[in-house]
């Protein structure tokens, strides 16, 4: 998808008309009367808005709040940023190591069997048999939280330790096994350190920031999204850095794009907290924010679900004018469906949309409501507007990906 290829073939104002009169027949849907809506479409070719419904209000995103992190973390740290598990030791590698080994944790969701092999295929290189000192783990990269600010008892969450093994709490006992393995002994214990002055580093194992957008976004991990908050929080510079230094770098961001972040509430990275507030209107700002920011958007787009392909909009809107023409982030908690991303209008024009229903008993409803907004958005001019849906407590077989901390 590239923003500026798209063509002008109708003009403004006929897609304005069509695009309210269409919006304006899905928006009299009696489910309104029992529910709240959020909705902002931008067009993003002709720089001007198109449609607002409840654009303003203070609402919970759910997953869509990992499209903030997203562009924030792109506009602050760059599409090259690169996380990092480092390896240090304080005395030189022979058969015997008579110091400690110290392994700094970067909140690599991605850190897996190959990373940690690669340590231990040096101290093997190095003829390393016994380590009489300890392996001290540095955990300073961020806080001690293991769960995000308004998280529920019952989520089924992953402790938030900046060391991880395949996206779990396992690391030092993998740590451990590969160890014993190796016929590598251990004198020592494994707790956790600091990196000291006469550490030398021995190896940094990394993964790029698109590696971790693409699960993030496509299947809404949020241990992955959480990952990425605490690195907008380690941007600052601060160890042990958490909540109030990621928001920070939030809080700027908002300013930046014209809005003013005392309307707002971040809590996390995810969307999984109950004390996260947005608005459409904030959501589709960082859109265009992005679309504006070529190297922004370049690294977003591809990370984002397709409807009617992949992720967790692949079974959505099939055989539809919205399949394959609908890039967006999906969201849903108990009470609250959402959609945010981009969209091709029937003329060519690229669009930014945001849509959020609060209220509802059932995310399927937010679902069915939502798709048909994705319809009347790039639908050919000549089409019907999409006709009232069953709002019945019947959930409709999707089979749809859910939010989820465990990673695959």
């Amino acid at each position: 998808m590239k923003a500026q290829e798209a063509t002008a073939s109708v003009p403004f104002d006929t897609l304005g008309q069509e695009m309210k009169r269409r919006l304006d027949a899905i928006t009299t849907d009696e489910l309104l009367q029992r529910s709240q809506l959020g909705l902002y479409v931008y067009d993003l070719t002709a720089d001007r808005s198109l449609y607002t419904y409840g654009h303003r209000q203070r609402m919970r995103p759910a997953s869509t709040m990992k499209v903030i992190t997203a562009i924030v973390a792109l506009d602050k740290l760059g599409g090259d940023y690169r996380y990092h598990t480092r390896f240090y030791t304080t005395a030189p590698l022979d058969s015997i190591v008579r110091g400690h080994l110290i392994i700094h944790g970067g909140f690599d969701p991605l850190f897996s069997h190959d990373d940690l092999g690669a340590i231990i295929s040096i101290l093997r290189n190095a003829g390393v048999r016994r380590i009489e000192g300890n392996i001290l783990l540095d955990l300073s990269m961020k806080d001690a939280n293991l769960m995000g600010w308004g998280w529920c008892w019952d989520d089924n969450t992953v402790p938030l330790n900046p060391l991880l093994y395949r996206g779990e709490d396992h690391f030092i006992i993998q740590l451990e096994k590969v160890l014993a393995e190796a016929g590598i002994t251990l004198e020592g214990n494994i707790h956790e350190g600091v990196v000291t002055g006469d550490a030398e580093l021995l190896l940094i194992r990394t993964h790029s920031i698109q590696q971790v957008l693409v699960p993030m976004m496509k299947r809404s991990d949020n241990l992955f999204a959480e990952s990425l908050f605490y690195q907008i929080a380690a941007s600052a510079g601060k160890l042990y850095a958490g909540r109030s230094e990621a928001v920070k770098v939030m809080e700027d961001f908002v300013r930046k794009i014209g809005l003013s972040p005392d309307h707002y509430q971040f809590a996390d990275g995810s969307g999984l907290s109950l004390y996260n507030y947005v608005s459409p209107e904030l959501l589709v700002a960082a859109l265009r924010y992005a679309y504006r920011h070529e190297a922004v958007f370049n690294s977003l787009v591809p990370s984002l679900p397709v409807m009617g392909r992949d992720g967790t909009l692949r079974k959505r809107c099939l055989n539809s004018s919205a399949q394959n023409r609908v890039w967006a982030k999906t969201g849903t908690v108990d009470g609250v469906s959402s959609l945010a991303g981009y969209a091709t209008a029937p003329n060519g024009h690229l669009l930014a949309f945001a849509i959020i229903n609060q209220g509802i008993a059932k995310a399927a409803i937010g679902r069915r409501f939502q798709n048909r907004v994705c319809k009347a958005l790039t639908a050919p001019y000549n089409a019907l507007i999409p006709a009232p849906v069953d709002n019945s407590d019947e959930d409709e077989d999707e089979a749809l990906p859910t939010d989820t901390l465990a990673a695959a």
